[in-house]
């Protein structure tokens, strides 16, 4: 295949010292975590997680809320997911409290949503005032309901976790006693940075109008006793964007549920199928840099097939682009469909892309690896830690490299084989939700609630989990200098604190 050969030559894989670093230090981690008490039972908690739009088809939150919820439960904790609409899917063993705002997102039209009964709640019209203005205030105005709400019923929970909705509410809450726990995925600054350069000249003041809430979170976060986030990239991220220091901020990897996401031997491979997942315009996703690599691959393989989860936005930067490019045909986009549908997708294709421009933690990319497929990505955020030497990785925003990496996985299928098992152990060693919720609980115990190690119950160390770094040296050579938050703000479009009045 002499035409395919300058491609092939293209792939830019991550540099073997940073690769070796991520996959020590994360082995060290396990390692370390499992040997404090391996078999001993978990001392139960009464736990609240809070969600402010959880249901799985609006994103990544609503698929972390479900499936930690039902590992904390698992491993004998008692939970309810307090959360505003649309509302999560759940264990039936996990208890859901509805917490309903306006929805706006799910009106017909968020200008008529208003009526005179929501004039009487601060909450309701701030979130219809907002919208109207070009703001997002569903973080905000969720923490507001949620701690109304637990003034009157925190007294049924040992503490308060937290899925990134880091509002000023959060801080009421710890106030009051009730110990509170909040996790950053990645700090919006990343999502708003690329947004801001993507927009034209008369959309960059809706950007900035957008995200807004970015200081509230930024000064909830620096004054939250308790913050957790999810991989090495995110933690360095928080330092940069919220100012809060990495030795407060430990890092809990996410879990991948194996179980569900597994090999399917009933299903046969297609060989020139690529599956990704991406929301299609949203820049970050890097979606367009996947849809050149296809072009660029196109005539050597004019059987290569995309397969997008994800919804494509009618007349929008893709479809354009799609139409540029010739593919049309070729990329097929699918939403709102079934985790066990997504998991016979992820068995159909032979090659799972993820050309992320940035990612927390990266959950399609192990949901992909955890059912033995073959990934290609780029090293945007977390994407190598949880890749590790288990698939290739090439530069983000380089569409030649990529498709020089799917090239040489599409000539290759035993090369194919043997990285879709690896990336199966791979996930199965490191990033399953018992791991997670037995960390989570360990730091629960020791940090949040301050029982010693000999009197907790639960599995592994905080400690442990602080020390999972890879050098400053090494991280380096992945990551790209960023905009300080102070910088990119607005800080008129600051949000109003609370006080410790009543909510409503």
């Amino acid at each position: 295949m002499n035409a395919q050969e300058p491609i092939a030559n293209l792939s830019g894989e991550l540099s073997r010292d940073f690769t070796d670093a991520l996959t020590t230090n994360i082995d060290s981690y396990s390692r370390q975590s499992a040997l404090k008490h391996p078999t001993a039972p978990i001392k139960p908690l009464r736990i609240a997680l809070l969600g402010y739009r959880s249901h799985p088809h609006v994103g990544g939150q609503g698929i972390y809320i479900n499936y930690l919820s039902k590992a904390l439960v698992d491993i004998g904790h008692s939970v309810d997911v307090i959360s505003g609409p649309p509302y999560p899917e759940l264990d039936p063993r996990v208890g859901l409290i509805k917490l309903p705002s306006l929805d706006l997102f799910a009106a017909k039209s968020h200008v008529t949503a208003l009526r005179w009964r929501h004039l009487k709640s601060f909450s309701d019209t701030y979130e219809w005032f907002s919208m109207l203005t070009g703001g997002f205030a569903e973080p905000y105005t969720f923490a507001r309901r949620a701690a109304k709400y637990l003034h009157e019923q925190g007294h049924n929970y040992d503490l308060v976790h937290d899925n990134q909705c880091l509002a000023y509410g959060l801080l009421t809450i710890e106030k009051t006693g009730l110990p509170v726990v909040a996790t950053v995925h990645h700090p919006i600054t990343r999502d708003f940075q690329l947004a801001l350069a993507a927009a034209s000249w008369k959309h960059k003041l809706l950007v900035r109008r957008w995200h807004s809430f970015l200081h509230m979170q930024g000064k909830v976060v620096r004054k939250l006793k308790h913050v957790v986030t999810v991989s090495e990239q995110s933690q360095k991220d928080i330092v940069s964007a919220f100012k809060r220091p990495a030795s407060r901020t430990p890092i809990m990897y996410n879990g991948i549920d194996t179980e569900t996401f597994a090999p399917m031997q009933s299903v046969t491979r297609e060989p020139y199928l690529l599956i990704t997942t991406s929301s299609a315009d949203q820049p970050l996703k890097g979606l367009r840099f996947l849809l050149k690599a296809m072009a660029l691959l196109k005539s050597s393989y004019p059987d290569l097939k995309l397969q997008v989860i994800g919804k494509l936005k009618k007349d929008g930067d893709t479809e354009k682009l799609l139409r540029r490019l010739h593919l049309s045909d070729s990329v097929e986009f699918i939403s709102g469909i079934s985790t066990k549908a997504l998991v016979r997708e992820y068995n159909r294709a032979s090659i799972a892309v993820s050309p992320s421009l940035y990612e927390g933690f990266g959950l399609p990319a192990g949901e992909a690896m955890s059912c033995e497929t073959a990934v290609v990505t780029s090293d945007g955020g977390a994407l190598p830690e949880v890749v590790g030497d288990a698939g290739r990785v090439v530069a983000a925003g380089d569409s030649r490299a990529l498709a020089g990496a799917i090239d040489e996985l599409l000539q290759d299928p035993a090369l194919r084989e043997r990285l879709g098992q690896a990336a199966r152990a791979r996930i199965e060693e490191h990033f399953s939700w018992q791991v997670k919720a037995q960390r989570l609980s360990a730091y629960y115990h020791q940090e949040v609630l301050g029982h010693s190690a000999e009197t907790n119950d639960s599995v592994g160390t905080p400690a442990v989990v602080a020390h999972a770094i890879v050098s400053e040296e090494v991280i380096q050579k992945s990551i790209t200098s960023e905009l300080p938050l102070a910088e990119a703000l607005p800080h008129k479009n600051k949000l109003p604190e609370d006080s410790s009045a009543a909510i409503c």
